[in-house]
């Protein structure tokens, strides 16, 4: 995957453990806009690679801004960025969207807990600014830690409900009261915690249908040990080639010189997703949404492997 070179124009702390970081083109071009609920790859000072959401306006052109919470456990992704300062430089992949607003809904239900405000700011305000239903319910455990929230009071309070201290275990009552009004047409749109958008998705397909469910997980799913795999064919553009139980299936077809964008490896991004021509999937993503996982239609190559000992791909 191409990346794009691009240079830190302002960083701003949005609460003790946020902050917000601007990327502009080093050559001074305007970076282009994007669909709201995009994400970015960007390649830290350590080199790792982590995906985060577009906040800035989906229309500005000037720059792209991702939010970063610092988290107590990082593996050095979000430490190595809190310590970027304005004039750095990073790399960057273009958007890329798993939570496009559904053009054949008639009213959007926004839930977001903690640093899953981000995508939702960007959807936010753009529905706001194009006219488009929706409300919005953000969770945080204190106003302080609730990034955004004076902009949000500030542009759409009407459609804003902030769920501030909510124990989880109140979370789904209040919850299900919201989307039991839901009426026909409704989409429901989450991100947060693993656990939080569990039992948010869970819940919102009580009330809508599972295909109305769009959610975002930056968050790997643990992968089972290799001892547990078992070995099995994949075929595409006519040439066959074996998946051994220590390699997964994009290994192998970069081995053997098959062009197949990746990025993540972990299942989360969405970028190394192919089509299925013949084979049933043993799905090991944390992208796919359940309509899809059901369909058999499509694989997340980087993770996922082949339930037989063949299985039948195509470029998506």
């Amino acid at each position: 995957m191409s990346l794009i070179d691009v240079i830190v124009s302002d960083v701003v702390q949005e609460t003790p453990t946020v902050k917000t970081f601007y990327l502009s083109k080093s050559d001074g071009t305007p970076i282009g806009s994007y669909s709201p609920g995009a994400h970015i790859d960007v390649v830290g000072p350590t080199a790792i690679t982590r995906q985060y959401s577009l906040c800035s306006r989906p229309d500005g052109r000037e720059s792209f801004a991702v939010a970063v919470k610092r988290e107590a456990n990082s593996r050095g992704g979000s430490v190595a960025l809190h310590e970027v300062k304005v004039g750095d430089t990073l790399k960057i992949s273009e958007p890329r969207n798993l939570l496009e607003i559904g053009s054949d809904a008639t009213h959007h239900v926004l839930v977001a807990a903690g640093i899953g405000i981000t995508p939702m700011l960007s959807m936010a305000r753009y529905m706001d600014v194009q006219g488009i239903s929706f409300e919005l319910h953000y969770f945080s455990r204190t106003e302080e830690d609730a990034a955004f929230l004076p902009l949000l009071r500030d542009r759409c309070p009407e459609k804003l409900h902030a769920h501030l201290g909510v124990p989880r275990d109140g979370q789904e009552a209040l919850l299900a009261s919201a989307l039991s009004q839901a009426g026909e047409g409704t989409h429901v749109y989450v991100c947060g915690p693993d656990g939080f958008m569990t039992k948010v998705v869970a819940l919102a397909e009580r009330f809508v249908p599972a295909e109305a469910v769009h959610f975002e997980n930056f968050h790997a799913t643990e992968q089972p040990s290799a001892d547990s795999n078992t070995a099995f064919e994949v075929e595409l553009e006519g040439e066959s080639y074996r998946v051994p139980a220590d390699k997964s299936i994009v290994e192998v077809l970069e081995e053997n010189g098959c062009d197949v964008d990746t990025s993540c490896q972990e299942g989360i991004c969405g970028t190394c997703i192919m089509q299925i021509l013949d084979g049933d999937p043993e799905h090991r993503d944390n992208v796919l949404t359940k309509a899809e996982r059901e369909s058999g239609e499509v694989i997340a190559v980087c993770v996922s492997r082949a339930r037989g000992s063949r299985i039948v791909l195509d470029y998506y």
